[in-house]
């Protein structure tokens, strides 16, 4: 079986602004997680991205323009020879639909871990909000809270 490591989007992966990040422009990569990255993919973990992007179904912005952040993510982190297993997220907003992928719901967990075989037990969830860390704890995975935008790579002892 496989480990990996959960990663919330917005806050760990990409810089939180505060509002919807969608456009270019306001995607700014975190490049303080790039170490802790790198590390664990040494250590063996997969990285999968868990991200609720509710400014979808609030019809702020379409699933397009996510996926192009994902793009530029992906592409601006396989410069530093971190890639990603796969990018799950759920596109609703409670305000407008009701649905079982948005965290704290564990479904895209579930899906992950079914796809790649992954050892729940032996895997972490890095998230900076209460509903990462009740997924992660809901699910089975070990939760690594921390601040939005903060440098992740002082929690490598946790996953070594």
């Amino acid at each position: 079986m496989n480990r990996a490591l959960f990663l919330d989007r917005d806050g760990v992966l990409n810089k939180e602004i505060g509002d919807y990040a969608f456009t270019k422009d306001n995607f700014i990569i975190n490049t303080t997680s790039i170490p802790f990255l790198q590390h664990a993919i040494k250590q063996g973990y997969l990285l999968i991205v868990i991200s609720n992007q509710g400014g979808i179904g609030k019809g702020l912005y379409m699933r397009e323009d996510a996926e192009k952040m994902h793009q530029i993510m992906k592409e601006e982190f396989e410069r530093h020879g971190i890639y990603f297993a796969e990018i799950y997220y759920c596109p609703h907003h409670p305000s407008t639909s009701r649905c079982l992928c948005r965290k704290p719901e564990t479904i895209l967990i579930e899906k992950a871990a079914a796809r790649f075989n992954i050892n729940i037990s032996q895997s972490y969830f890095i998230g900076d909000h209460d509903r990462d860390m009740e997924a992660a704890r809901r699910s089975g995975l070990k939760p690594i809270h921390i601040i939005a935008n903060e440098d992740i790579s002082k929690y490598i002892n946790i996953i070594s």
